[in-house]
């Protein structure tokens, strides 16, 4: 049972990289709270098993492929989208790469594919969304960043940078989104994706967090950044 307030019932949400980790968590409980998802990757498999992990909890999905890097492909998927529903209600921008080197060891070529990929297909995402949201006078964004935005470490550096512009992005939305009716907001994941500690990483909590800004508990709040990360960023 969905608490008073947290219910998504008829919101139609879009998920990238919403077939496996932490993606697929949020997926399946945007899912549980009501919402219909439209799950997107650009791999056709694991889509379909993240659609049948929604149908087997009673939810509502359907899989959407395309790279998010590919602004044409996102601007046809987009204008479907309006064509097929009408509206768009919230957007995850979920996915992300990481290429861990040197500052020294980088060339521009991997540098521009991991910030294309981290902080431009996002901005464009944010951008088609917004304005469907704006013909429903209503929405929700939520990116997810990293608490390498705030905090950097050696050997990450470009990732960083772009997780750090992201979270910049997501408050400068709220201050231009605000006036529509939209939402822009963030959670900061505490730790970083590997098959080590991809089990944290698809922790509900963080899927939680995002049903909450999702929702209309959160209707007031706006150009936040939640940590979710066992409390790492108030150590020193």
């Amino acid at each position: 049972m969905t608490p008073p307030g947290f219910s998504l019932d008829g919101k139609i949400a879009l998920v990238t990289g919403g077939g496996r980790g932490l993606g697929l968590e949020i997926t399946k409980a945007l899912a549980s709270a009501g919402a219909f998802v439209l799950v997107n990757g650009r791999n056709n498999e694991s889509l379909n098993r993240a659609v049948a992990a929604v149908t087997a909890i009673g939810g509502s999905a359907l899989p959407l492929q395309l790279d998010i890097a590919d602004e044409a492909a996102v601007k046809k998927a987009f204008s479907e989208i309006r064509e097929k529903y009408g509206h768009l209600d919230i957007l995850i921008n979920n996915v992300g790469m990481r290429d861990r080197r040197g500052f020294f060891e980088f060339e521009m070529d991997p540098v521009r594919r991991l910030i294309d990929t981290n902080f431009i297909a996002s901005f464009n995402l944010c951008q088609e969304a917004a304005r469907l949201m704006i013909e429903n006078g209503e929405g929700k964004i939520i990116n997810i960043t990293s608490i390498a935005g705030p905090i950097a470490g050696a050997g990450d550096a470009v990732y960083t940078a772009a997780k750090g512009g992201l979270e910049a992005l997501t408050r400068a939305l709220a201050a231009e989104l605000g006036m529509f009716g939209i939402t822009v907001n963030g959670v900061a994941p505490g730790f970083f994706a590997t098959e080590s500690n991809a089990d944290v990483v698809a922790d509900k909590e963080i899927a939680g967090a995002v049903v909450f800004f999702a929702s209309p508990a959160a209707s007031y709040v706006t150009g936040q950044i939640l940590a979710v990360d066992g409390g790492y960023l108030a150590h020193f």
